[in-house]
């Protein structure tokens, strides 16, 4: 007996070992084949699976947690001390279930990790008074108290994005509540299985704690404090003019506040955050420029934040926004309006005809030749 079940491990192990060669195979394939310029720098790759694997490991412990409460005090001692002990990282779980790869959930992450690492990048301009406090802290106490209790907010917020608790520990996801109720259930379903993996199935009294417990952490995510959110929430409070708004913009970029800078850009223009992130971080820069334009920024204004970018960011060409400026700033504000007037439909809206007109051009070659 001792000898069969050696060899049905070997067995379950060489099938494991042919698995992982072809995944390798086909990880080789997608990576030698891919487009240099699509391909992610080692920098945000990394960043980019240590935030999915704190944002899932945070949501883990706290289900975890709570779970394990509930069943105590319904006197399920044994199934709370196996949820306790199973050993079950829901990062690699929903990793290995491709449940990660959802795209609203990557787009949302990895804006937020390269406005991270562009923040942290952008030169520090020494201020024209070295007496007078940074934007943020001198915003506090400003004559609006809805600037001054948005500024406090922001400035918090910017400290939770950027603290890094141990994976594992329960900790907000900061995430829109949509995509945040999608990673808490995922972890839930994650850890009913692991369990069960490890024992004796899933009792039905685990599945209605682990559900209680995912109910509860969506019941307790804030989607009000969000960075985005609160930055949002600044910028209109400040509801500057375009000659305010430009001494704003550059003070906010000489702080390496870009959240502040994405959100005072989003509002004079009507867009959502996470569109305009996606344009202020575009290394190509043409739409940044109409957005600049269409607020009828100033030509100091905008070379400054365009040489900003450009030291940020190697992968932009500072010669060619040189070159480019005179065209930048003879193209009309009423024009560059019109040519960002897309973006401000709803999101949905834009996937749904995206999507289409993907599927259509894939699909006329060989409607043509049916023809």
């Amino acid at each position: 007996m001792g000898a069969t079940e050696g060899v049905a491990v070997l067995l379950a192990r060489a099938t494991a070992a042919e698995r992982r060669t072809t995944d390798r195979l086909y990880g080789a394939i997608d990576d030698v084949l891919m487009d240099d310029a699509v391909r992610l720098d080692d920098r945000t790759r990394l960043r980019m699976r240590a935030v999915l694997a704190q944002l899932a490991g945070g949501i883990e412990a706290a289900l975890r947690s709570h779970a394990t409460r509930l069943l105590i005090l319904r006197d399920e001692a044994v199934l709370a001390e196996r949820l306790r002990v199973t050993a079950a990282p829901v990062f690699a779980r929903l990793n290995a279930s491709g449940l990660l790869r959802d795209p609203a959930l990557i787009r949302e992450l990895f804006g937020r990790v390269r406005q991270d690492l562009m923040a942290d990048a952008l030169p520090i301009r020494a201020p024209d008074d070295p007496d007078q406090p940074s934007l943020l802290p001198r915003l506090l106490h400003h004559v609006n108290p809805a600037v001054g209790a948005a500024s406090g907010a922001l400035l918090a917020a910017e400290s939770q994005r950027r603290s890094h608790m141990p994976i594992g520990t329960p900790q907000p996801s900061d995430l829109p509540a949509d995509l945040h109720h999608h990673l808490v259930w995922w972890s839930a379903a994650a850890l009913r299985i692991a369990v069960a993996d490890a024992g004796d199935g899933a009792p039905w009294a685990l599945d209605r704690a682990l559900a209680e417990a995912a109910a509860h952490e969506i019941a307790a995510h804030v989607e009000e404090d969000r960075l985005e959110t609160v930055a949002m929430r600044l910028a209109g409070a400040l509801d500057p003019d375009a000659k305010a708004r430009a001494r704003l913009l550059v003070e906010a970029l000489s702080d390496r506040r870009l959240s502040l800078v994405i959100a005072l850009l989003a509002q004079g223009l009507g867009l959502d955050y996470a569109d305009m992130r996606e344009i202020v971080l575009d290394p190509e820069g043409e739409r940044l420029w109409l957005a600049l334009r269409a607020l009828d920024l100033d030509r100091a204004t905008v070379a400054r934040i365009g040489l900003a970018m450009a030291e940020a960011d190697p992968r932009r060409d500072v010669d060619g926004f040189a070159d480019a400026l005179d065209d930048i700033m003879a193209t009309d504000a009423v024009a560059a309006s019109k040519a960002l007037a897309p973006l401000l439909l709803h999101r949905e809206y834009r996937a749904a005809l995206s999507a289409i007109e993907r599927g259509v051009r894939r699909a006329w070659p060989s409607a043509g030749m049916r023809g």
